[in-house]
């Protein structure tokens, strides 16, 4: 009996989709649990479309939208359909109002022209002053200044500037980091090119590298000692770069590939 859905939908239930996507990529709960963090009874309550384990309304959203992401459906339609079929999505808060400080412009303040006017006589005091109190030693001045050397200095002429040295020109870094990996180790690099996909790396003594979903125009690189097996879930997203050569493969979209790699791979290309 599927939980959740009214008798007058007959569209597949949350769950069926979620479990009949997991088949369809190959996926067992283990894995899809072990790159959505999602805990295994949680996944299989979730495709028996019981909800009660998610701990309320929030969590069975984010459950459902994960769980949807790494089988490959629409997260966006099934969050729709659990909403139909539970309420409706709650209201959300109001935005609290602005407080009235920030509505209430200051008022302008007026020029202060008493202050101007006192700054403008105390200016006008001061230079009135200075010129009586300096007018006196004028003469003695003046004349100090005919009994000085006349010779006038000629100014240096500045020297001749010299051409800074061109910097030697670097020579173009690598368009790829890739050319340049270790003879001793095995590189894979693994780039989402037409769609995301769900991967797991893992080296060869079982240490698991990476165990999640690759968005489209990301990247993930990894290197061992002697192996790297890795498991695509939607291999025919992935362009694949082995010990720094591109792999030409013929994989189909939504399909499963588990594949190891050493250090004398690939054979040819």
């Amino acid at each position: 009996m599927s939980i959740g859905n009214s008798p007058q939908d007959d569209r597949p239930s949350i769950g069926h989709i979620l479990h009949q996507a997991r088949i369809a990529a190959g996926l067992s709960v283990e894995e899809v649990s072990s790159a959505t963090r999602v805990r295994g009874p949680i996944v299989h309550a979730i495709e028996q479309d019981d909800f009660s384990r998610c701990g309320g309304d929030v969590y069975a959203r984010g459950h459902i939208r994960t769980l949807a992401r790494a089988v490959g459906v629409d997260p966006a339609s099934l969050v729709g359909q659990y909403d139909a079929e539970h309420g409706g999505r709650p209201e959300p808060t109001p935005v609290a109002p602005l407080f009235d400080a920030e509505r209430i412009r200051p008022e302008r303040r007026r020029p202060n022209w008493t202050a101007a006017m006192v700054a403008a006589i105390v200016a006008v005091v001061g230079f009135v002053g200075f010129t009586m109190f300096t007018g006196g030693s004028g003469d003695s001045g003046s004349k100090q200044a005919a009994e000085g050397s006349t010779t006038a200095t000629k100014p240096a002429s500045p020297a001749p500037s010299k051409p800074a040295d061109p910097k030697p020109s670097t020579p173009a870094a690598s368009d790829s980091a890739i050319a340049a990996v270790p003879k001793d180790k095995v590189t894979v690099k693994l780039s989402a090119v037409d769609d995301k996909s769900w991967i797991s790396a893992k080296a060869h003594n079982g240490k698991l590298l990476f165990d999640g979903v690759l968005a489209k125009g990301e990247s993930k690189t990894f290197t061992d000692a002697q192996q790297v097996d890795l498991i695509l879930g939607n291999a025919g997203a992935i362009q694949l770069f082995v010990n720094g050569k591109d792999v030409h493969n013929d994989f189909q979209t939504g399909q499963v590939e588990r594949l190891s790699y050493t250090k004398g791979d690939p054979e040819a290309g």
